[in-house]
């Protein structure tokens, strides 16, 4: 690591009726190689037992702020821990319910002198996905995604778009001209560092002086599904952005604090409309055609799974939610992109 000049860095974590799952995600970042110059926690819980919690700690550089009705909501959480953080370098994100490898700021930070054009870092979140390393010439069977020499299993709705050429063709972290792109959990555990547009808001970082150009969208409220995605690839037209993937954390996706699952259903579809119209404002006829045809693929999936998977309830509520968001999108649009 170049340390002719230190990059500074501060953590902001925004959170909500999730006590137990922060006191978690604090402890990995006090046994951090590398500790943050400050820490902003931003709480937008309805009861006191966050604050409680955080009132018992002697975490060094750590402020507690409790937000009002006014101020609550992702998006909303983190502008505010924007304007009340210091003068460092770097910002950093993660959601409350994020764990963290001894050595994630270490290998986060040190991106950025590796890669001094850089305006934004994401981490690599580990899951239960089994890569495997394999050859440059192997030929992965047809349910299998290769990628950088490793390969992993396609889930069935991604085989199922492969067989109706529905697959995007970018590699993860870019979105295609009718979206439903790779997400960054398709980058290998190989250590790279790779660049990208867009990365998971969760395990994120970006430079202060970003932040004096754009701001974390209004659009995007209460539970704020893609709002990262929509920051990301505004933010990408200003510098490029990278995640490395020596930069590790677990996502233990913690039920509290989400919406009911109509209502995520409906974002998904509304959203996620949204977002591809920033990255494609003016879609042409067959990427149009396309974005419709996979949202309504993965409509029928969502309905497949109210017979074939144990959360029947969970499936239709999302299955009601995605149909009631497609069908909006004919009279009534997103707000002005």
């Amino acid at each position: 690591m170049n340390k002719k000049k230190k990059l500074t860095f501060s953590l902001i974590i925004c959170t909500y009726q999730r006590a137990d799952s922060l006191k978690r995600l604090l402890d990995s970042v006090s046994s951090q190689n590398l500790y943050p110059d400050e820490i902003i926690i931003v709480d937008g819980s309805e009861n006191l037992a966050t604050e409680n919690m955080v009132s018992k700690l002697s975490f060094e550089g750590l402020e507690y702020f409790r937000v009002d009705e006014d101020n609550r909501g992702l998006t909303r959480q983190r502008n505010y821990g924007i304007k009340k953080s210091g003068h460092t370098d770097i910002i950093c994100f993660l959601d409350d319910d994020i764990v963290l490898e001894t050595n994630y700021f270490e290998n986060l930070i040190s991106t950025y002198y590796k890669f001094p054009d850089a305006m934004a870092v994401g981490g690599w979140i580990k899951d239960e996905t089994e890569w495997k390393k394999i050859s440059a010439e192997y030929k992965p069977a047809f349910d299998k995604y290769a990628f950088d020499n490793f390969t992993r299993k396609l889930g069935h709705r991604n085989v199922l778009r492969k067989k109706l050429g529905l697959l995007s063709h970018e590699p993860p972290g870019f979105m295609p001209e009718f979206s439903h792109g790779f997400s960054t959990g398709f980058l290998p555990p190989s250590g790279k560092t790779y660049e990208v547009e867009y990365f998971m808001g969760g395990v994120s970082s970006y430079r202060r002086k970003l932040f004096d150009k754009i701001k974390f969208s209004k659009y995007f409220e209460g539970y704020g599904l893609y709002e990262d995605m929509d920051f990301c690839l505004r933010a990408s037209r200003l510098g490029k952005m990278y995640v490395n993937t020596r930069a590790r954390v677990e996502h233990l996706h913690e039920e509290s604090g989400r919406p009911d699952f109509y209502k995520y259903g409906k974002m998904v579809v509304r959203n996620g409309y949204y977002v591809w119209k920033i990255k494609n404002p003016n879609p042409n006829l067959r990427c149009i055609l396309k974005w419709n045809a996979i949202t309504f693929l993965l409509i029928l999936v969502r309905i497949g799974n109210i017979y074939n998977t144990n959360e029947k309830n969970v499936a239709l509520k999302d299955a009601i939610g995605r149909t009631m968001g497609w069908l909006s999108l004919i009279f009534n649009k997103p707000g002005k992109i």
